[in-house]
């Protein structure tokens, strides 16, 4: 399936779109644009689908998406309400020459970075939260110095991380249709079985000019691919729920246990228990006092 190119959404009087979309309109399929994007989540969770990386979303998190990266964020259920605000620009929606000023080298540098997608961490996402939320009520020059002020802290704090391995400048124009219907598949099915004879027909290819043309594209295989968006859908399974890891092994789309094990170890260091034992610490320690914490580093 053809991912969905939109189109920004400009009025008269603006250089960029900043607003609010909310259930119903906030619900946009696996799609793709060339605008630079960033989002924070006001109400909501589920899953975030961003190039080849499966992970999570909640309430407060922010994104930044580079250029032309394909995504769709996922209710967690269809009743669910979610709510973003969104900020949509292009690189050069200052004028020609802005983003080559010596004194922008770190937001273009910052651009490239987010070809793979970032997701904010720490204090820089508290501090951005009320930034994103307050520029799409601004007017004027206003709304061009805040958008500047919320790049530049990004820029200059490094506090987030990665999370797509997809490649997508090396994508050409004519491939890119076939790449995309290969990764909407693979968000579609994940959880059942997939034979490579399957993905390979959804390409329109032979198994083995698929498999050749997959590792072109992505510098992996397909297998390597389809276990990192297994291991990405059971690591939200181990954290936000109570089930098994034998449960969640086949909710990701393993057929033993065994083989879930060996490829959670080798995409994570640490087996599927050790995952979820270590993310309940660090959950701990993030609401002890600062003395206790100290105390317990020591």
């Amino acid at each position: 399936m053809k991912p969905l190119v939109e189109k920004l959404p400009l009025s008269q009087n603006t250089s960029f779109v900043a607003r609010t979309y909310r259930t119903p309109h906030f619900e946009v399929p696996w799609h793709q644009h060339i605008e630079y994007e960033l989002i924070l989540f006001l109400e909501g969770e589920g899953s975030a689908f961003i190039g080849n990386y499966i992970g999570e979303f909640k309430t407060d998190d922010v994104f930044f998406l580079g250029s032309n990266l394909p995504h769709t964020f996922q209710k967690a259920h269809k009743d669910l309400i979610t709510a973003a605000v969104v900020v949509q620009f292009t690189d050069d929606f200052w004028g020609p020459g802005f983003i080559q000023l010596p004194e922008s080298k770190n937001i273009l540098k910052l651009f490239s970075v987010a070809l793979q997608g970032l997701k904010i961490q720490g204090a820089t996402r508290q501090q951005l939260k009320p930034l994103l939320a307050e520029l799409e009520h601004l007017q004027g020059f206003a709304r061009i110095i805040r958008l500047c002020e919320c790049l530049q802290l990004i820029a200059t704090t490094h506090e987030y991380e990665t999370v797509s391995t997809q490649e997508v400048s090396t994508f050409q124009a004519k491939n890119k249709d076939r790449i995309d219907r290969i990764f909407q598949f693979t968000i579609d099915n994940f959880q059942e079985s997939i034979a490579l004879s399957d993905v390979a027909a959804t390409a329109g290819m032979s198994v083995p000019a698929f498999c050749s043309y997959f590792k072109k594209c992505t510098k992996k295989t397909y297998v390597d691919f389809l276990n990192e968006v297994r291991i990405g859908h059971a690591c939200k399974l181990l954290i936000d729920t109570q089930k098994s890891v034998l449960e969640i092994s086949y909710e990701s789309g393993f057929n033993t246990l065994a083989n879930f094990n060996k490829q959670f170890l080798k995409l994570k260091q640490l087996t599927p228990s050790g995952f979820r034992k270590k993310f309940r610490i660090q959950e701990q320690e993030a609401y002890l006092p600062d003395e206790n914490r100290i105390l317990n580093e020591e």
